[in-house]
């Protein structure tokens, strides 16, 4: 008996180490609307969520995020591409945390501390374009290393 629960500890082990990906998260499947994401950090994935479907069409909603940090934020800085097709349309970056300018509450958290993040997000755009597309987000430190990245997948098929 011992030896057969040895042998799917070892198979699941291999198993870990041969996934080279994140598995697909789904953030909210409603009638008209879908968000996925997925973690292209392949070095750790997160936890992401919305409270409703439907609020993310509204100006500012409610999102819960987590991760254990890997890397000290002294200076973070992100970067989303809008990409339909395989081709980026769209580029926006923002610095979110610099030396005496912290725009979130968790800038100056060090590496291996739990990061946790609750309340609302405001998106700063009327309606979610119509259509199937890819929200490529990466946040990078001063040393210009990946504190987390995600592409998310959204489907929207809302006539507005």
């Amino acid at each position: 008996m011992k030896t057969s629960n040895i042998l799917v500890l070892i198979i699941v082990l291999l198993y870990i180490n041969a996934s080279t990906e994140w598995p697909t998260h789904t953030v909210c499947k409603e009638e008209n609307l879908e968000i996925y994401y997925k973690s292209c950090d392949p070095q750790q994935d997160f936890a992401f969520s919305i409270d409703h479907c439907s609020d993310v069409t509204t100006h500012t909603f409610n999102v819960r995020a987590a991760m254990v940090l890997r890397h000290s934020i002294k200076e973070l800085y992100i970067k989303v591409d809008l990409i339909v097709n395989g081709k980026t349309i769209f580029t926006y970056s923002e610095t979110l945390c610099e030396l005496g300018l912290s725009k979130l509450i968790f800038c100056g958290k060090k590496k291996g501390e739990h990061l946790y993040y609750e309340g609302p997000v405001t998106l700063g755009i009327k309606e979610i374009p119509q259509g199937d597309y890819t929200i490529s987000a990466k946040l990078t430190n001063e040393d210009h290393v990946t504190v987390a990245c995600a592409d998310f997948t959204v489907k929207n098929y809302l006539d507005y």
